[in-house]
């Protein structure tokens, strides 16, 4: 869920926002005191709901046992409440497990204030959602021994989620809008499709509780539900961090090359785009794909093994500096070669500037001697190269850098992949993007040229892209893009 940001940066705007959000909450909750609310059962709910979001905060716990997923967000116990209780009484169950969970930033207070008006209002829709729905009888009304009625039960069930999910996903957006300063067009875009899934299960497995609640078993037959339930969230996060920690150490890598090359910066986010780009339209299997964009996007590692004089020299290089530039995909697989969650992506970064004809380096490899992977990497980054601009000369258009590709496809570039790259643009069109923190660097958005120079230019640099195809001798630079 989103949350407030610090104490300094909370706009009045957001803290009016979570003022109305509690007001609200405490609206919802009011017709509680009417009676005619089984508290035993509130109070047992809202502690196992507290005991759900507990572990982070516990003393004894907190750094030894994870939470299974973000605070707040393991819900079948409180999408049980919402089915089992009234809506006031489904929004008070909320409130007790907002409050103990872990909060990391400031204002702690606010957002935890934020948190439970949020649940404690969604849970409170979702459970008047529900009983408009018949989802009370189709559990079997008062008659706590009786059936559900299946397969109807399933559906008041399904509309109380999606209540549950929009007004989580509306108040996020509100959060973002106010807190955040997020463009109000853009706030809510991808929240509803990102949180629908999830929220849907956690449905089915409050559905599940709640049957079991009612049934003669009683409460102790629903905790059943909820201990695999509860696992199964934590060995979902555990994949969710440790696919985190992968994205981090790439992240950690691409920023140590963009700072070490300023002329290339960006160009290896859009090599791992372009890359992926190229694998789905050769229907690679989807666990294919991201491997692909990491290929794209750790190519050029091998940069922080390479001298940085030789990398930012604004003149010719020797031939030494030019054996030492060659030298950077061996470089930049030892460097990867332990990361057993890239695969494939591990050769394509060895094998990135091979050729088909065999002039490629750091080995010569012929053919389909080069991997895969790596013959994807080579498109994808010859054509960014050509496609972007930079201090030491203005980029191709899109359809000159093809065109270039596809008359150099069979000697140094993959039919195949150029191909696909092709159908790639055809589909999705191609967004350059500045790659240089130069003066003027800002006109090559789009492929525009800059404007007319009133002075005589700095000595250009001389092209550095290896990949970037071309008759006759590598260039006398060939770093890689």
């Amino acid at each position: 869920m989103a949350e407030p940001r610090g104490p300094r940066a909370v706009p009045t705007a957001a803290r009016l926002a979570v003022t109305a959000a509690v007001a609200g909450a405490v609206v919802c909750a009011l017709p509680v005191l009417r009676g005619g609310v089984s508290w035993p059962a509130v109070a047992l709910l809202a502690g196992l709901y507290a005991l759900c979001e507990w572990p982070a905060r516990c003393p004894v716990l907190a750094g030894r046992v994870d939470v299974p997923v973000a605070s707040g967000s393991f819900f079948p116990v409180l999408l049980a409440a919402v089915f089992l209780l009234p809506p006031a009484a489904a929004a008070l169950v909320a409130v007790p497990g907002a409050l103990v969970a872990s909060v990391d930033e400031e204002p702690r207070r606010l957002r935890r204030a934020w948190r439970a008006a949020q649940l404690a209002l969604a849970a409170s829709a979702a459970a008047g959602a529900h009983v408009l729905l018949g989802g009370r009888a189709a559990l079997g009304g008062r008659d706590p021994g009786a059936a559900p009625d299946f397969p109807y039960v399933l559906l008041p069930a399904a509309g109380a989620a999606l209540v549950f999910c929009l007004v989580l996903t509306a108040l996020d957006g509100l959060i973002l809008t106010t807190a955040e300063r997020r463009p109000v067009g853009t706030a809510w875009r991808g929240l509803l499709l990102r949180s629908l899934a999830p929220h849907c299960v956690h449905g089915l497995a409050g559905l599940m509780m709640a049957v079991l609640w009612r049934s003669r078993f009683g409460p102790p037959a629903a905790l059943f539900v909820l201990l695999p339930m509860y696992i199964s969230c934590w060995v979902f996060a555990q994949y969710h961090r440790e696919r985190a920690a992968h994205q981090a150490t790439i992240r950690a890598l691409v920023q140590a090359v963009d700072i070490k090359d300023r002329y290339t910066r960006g160009h290896s986010e859009r090599v791992g785009r372009a890359s992926e780009l190229i694998a789905r339209e050769l229907g690679m299997a989807e666990g294919r794909l991201e491997v692909i964009r990491f290929a794209g996007i750790l190519h050029d590692v091998g940069k922080l093994g390479v001298p940085t004089r030789v990398l930012r020299k604004d003149g010719p290089l020797t031939p030494e500096e030019r054996a030492v530039i060659e030298l950077h995909p061996e470089y930049g697989h030892e460097m990867v070669r332990g990361i057993g969650f890239l695969g494939e992506a591990r050769a394509a970064v060895l094998h990135h500037h091979e050729r088909l004809d065999g002039s490629g380096y750091p080995y010569g490899l012929v053919g389909t001697q080069i991997p895969e992977a790596a013959r994807v990497v080579a498109v994808a980054d010859a054509f960014d190269a050509m496609t972007s601009t930079r201090s030491y000369r203005r980029a191709r258009p899109v359809a000159a850098a093809v065109t270039e590709l596809e008359r150099c496809a069979g000697t140094q570039f993959d039919p195949r992949m150029v191909a696909g790259l092709v159908r790639a643009l055809s589909r999705h069109g191609w967004h350059v993007e500045v790659t240089a923190d130069e003066p003027g660097a800002a006109q090559a958005r789009g492929n525009v040229p800059p404007p007319r120079q009133t002075r005589p230019p700095a000595p250009a640099r001389p092209d550095p892209a290896a990949s970037a195809p071309g008759p006759g001798p590598r260039p006398s630079n060939p770093q890689g893009a």
